[in-house]
């Protein structure tokens, strides 16, 4: 199973004591990743986060919300964890930031994740991987304008594939791992390097549809979250297109 193909998705932000992302990412790739996978779980994207050198950035997925209670259970209370979750855990300042989200309807999926490096792999591309969590209040149809009218657009003018979730609006199963409780609506793209984002960003600004979406945005009190990526060498994320 992999992140697009899971009903469950946490997108989880940690917040990391200045310097730690390196210490972070290294017990994570060589001990977090094939140790959840084994229980079921989909590791996805690994992120440094561009704009923050202290920040890391990762999605995990499950197949139902009653899995993600199995299998959170059974790896935070499993060995893998007692041996390696304190080496973890000493990098973090926050790890609380989680949006737990669901397939739009209708649903936009990413790409099939590319390959995931080996072990001890160094990062090598410049791709930047751009995701958005738009905040607003339920009940206004909000979600479904988003998922309906706006992804088609920028997915239209940004010229990549854009892939979309919401808010999971069922009861946290593992509440000894807090989520947020705004509703969210995420959508993330991949860009092959820097210039291919500007070159996309550049368009999508100067799309009219687009400029009577921000107002509309603006109208719904619509609140943008946006972090700006770069893959780990062990990420499997889409990739461009």
């Amino acid at each position: 199973m992999s992140i697009t193909e899971s009903a469950v998705v946490e997108l989880r932000q940690y917040m990391l004591k200045p310097g730690a992302a390196d210490a972070l990412v290294e017990v994570f790739e060589a001990e977090l990743v094939e140790s959840q996978e084994a229980l079921g779980m989909a590791i996805g994207g690994l992120f440094r986060d561009r704009d923050e050198a202290d920040r890391f950035v990762w999605l995990r997925g499950f197949s139902s919300m009653e899995s993600r209670r199995e299998a959170l259970g059974a790896f935070y209370g499993g060995p893998v964890w007692k041996q390696h979750g304190p080496a973890a855990n000493a990098t973090m300042v926050d790890s609380d930031d989680v949006l737990l989200l669901r397939p739009t309807e209708p649903p936009h999926p990413a790409l099939g994740p590319g390959p995931r490096a080996p072990a001890g792999a160094v990062a090598t591309g410049d791709e930047w991987v751009v995701v958005t969590a738009w905040l607003h209040e339920s009940g206004q149809g909000t979600c479904a304008w988003l998922a309906e009218s706006v992804q088609p657009l920028l997915a239209s003018a940004l010229g990549t594939t854009v892939a979309t979730w919401r808010t999971e609006p069922a009861e946290n199963t593992f509440p000894a791992l807090p989520v947020r409780p705004e509703h969210a609506f995420v959508w993330t793209a991949t860009f092959a390097d820097h210039a291919t984002y500007a070159a996309a960003l550049t368009a999508l600004d100067r799309h009219p549809a687009w400029l009577r979406t921000a107002t509309d945005l603006d109208a719904r009190g619509v609140l943008a979250e946006t972090l700006r990526l770069r893959p780990t060498a062990r990420s499997s994320h889409a990739p461009p297109g």
